[in-house]
């Protein structure tokens, strides 16, 4: 019989739940050979997509980290239940071609590709949407562009909006913005291309990092949408990702 596949991070807490699971599994076992078990944090999750962007099965993450945004709950009674039972969304990731002095490198970003400025100096950056100006020099830390999946992660750190996976929207938000001071970002359609220019790379530097691949001494970045790419992630039914981006877009903080 085919079974689920099991990738787990290293840490005490996946390796028990991992443990389980497969006990769990020799009583009650699945036939999803087309499904992959991920034990981890958010971050471990994202890795896992990446490594296997060509593959076309279904994840169905398990939370040992913190929030767990991209995961679910583990349950030792409803596992088997959880996993038939559950639903797919599919995600896009950002591909972020960077251009620097030594050499060009292209990655894929689930979440966001952010630009930082990597001295302690404010970044000076141009950003232009295809072939039309957003700003033509923003002076901040920096800048994100963030995917609907991404909206809620360091992109709502920085008081950008939360979007629904539908909008077909993604967002564009600076990082303390200097001049123009308190410049809001923008929301742009997920067909763009969107084209960051360090405008003054000797004495202002920049680091590119997507999710969590950095490229440093950046001079120019070019992100869109790889609409070719599709990942697809299982939630537990009534705890979509949906859902949790709408509590997320409901809640109040308090301090």
């Amino acid at each position: 019989m085919n079974k689920l596949l099991i990738i787990s991070d290293k840490n005490t807490k996946s390796l028990k739940i991992k443990s389980q699971i497969m006990n769990i599994l020799k009583k009650e076992p699945l036939n999803k050979s087309n499904t992959v078990i991920v034990i981890g944090g958010d971050g471990f999750m994202l890795q896992t997509l990446k490594k296997n962007k060509k593959t076309n099965k279904l994840f169905y993450g398990i939370n040992s980290g913190n929030y767990g945004f991209l995961m679910n709950k583990f349950s030792k009674k409803f596992l088997v239940k959880n996993i038939i039972k559950s639903k797919m969304i599919s995600i896009s990731p950002l591909e972020m071609m960077v251009y620097s002095k030594n050499k060009n490198k292209k990655c894929l970003a689930i979440n966001e590709v952010s630009i930082l400025r990597q001295s302690r100096q404010a970044a000076t950056l141009s950003i232009k949407k295809n072939s039309k100006y957003i700003m033509k020099k923003l002076v901040s830390d920096g800048v994100l562009v963030s995917t609907p999946a991404g909206s809620t992660a360091y992109n709502l750190s920085v008081y950008g909006p939360i979007l629904s996976l539908n909008s077909k929207k993604i967002s564009i938000a600076p990082i303390s913005a200097f001049r123009p001071r308190r410049w809001a970002g923008k929301l742009v359609s997920d067909k763009s291309k969107i084209t960051i220019v360090n405008l003054n790379p000797f004495k202002r530097p920049i680091s590119a990092v997507a999710d969590n691949v950095e490229v440093r001494n950046a001079k120019k970045i070019i992100v869109k949408v790889q609409s070719r790419i599709k990942f697809n992630l299982l939630y537990d039914k009534n705890k979509s990702l949906q859902k949790k981006i709408k509590i997320e877009q409901l809640r109040k903080e308090t301090f």
